[in-house]
């Protein structure tokens, strides 16, 4: 049941904008960002978070708006919700501006130009 999921292709994804997939059971927003590294390197990641708002209790986290805190080593690229604004890492799933809720993270791999999400959270491999 820990098999990987294919769910989208890279190319299919518009940078700085999220898309719901369903993973298994799970909704997943995913987001494409790309910029640069600290190096000044191009980057180009694609995160996987839940899709539900804990604070709205409402599948919407894919329609946030992506942006950033922090500057060079410290920048982490984050999503606010379009419901009540919290501000999410992507990285993390920590809320920013309310840290008792967070969203599940979920590992991503891209292999010929297929993302691929692993269905379980990083928080329960962990575990």
């Amino acid at each position: 049941m820990s098999e990987w999921v294919a769910v989208c292709t890279k190319g299919q994804l518009i940078p700085e904008r999220g898309v719901a997939v369903l993973v298994r059971e799970q909704q997943v927003a995913l987001f494409r960002v790309t910029g640069t590294d600290e190096k000044g390197d191009p980057a180009d990641f694609v995160y996987a978070v839940g899709h539900r708002d804990p604070f709205a209790d409402a599948n919407v986290i894919a329609r946030g708006i992506v942006g950033s805190v922090g500057h060079g080593p410290e920048q982490r690229d984050t999503v606010a919700s379009p419901m009540y604004k919290h501000v999410f890492a992507l990285a993390t799933g920590e809320c920013l501006t309310d840290p008792s809720e967070s969203l599940p993270v979920y590992r991503t791999w891209i292999a010929g130009g297929v993302v691929y999400v692993h269905p379980v959270p990083v928080s329960l491999l962990v575990a």
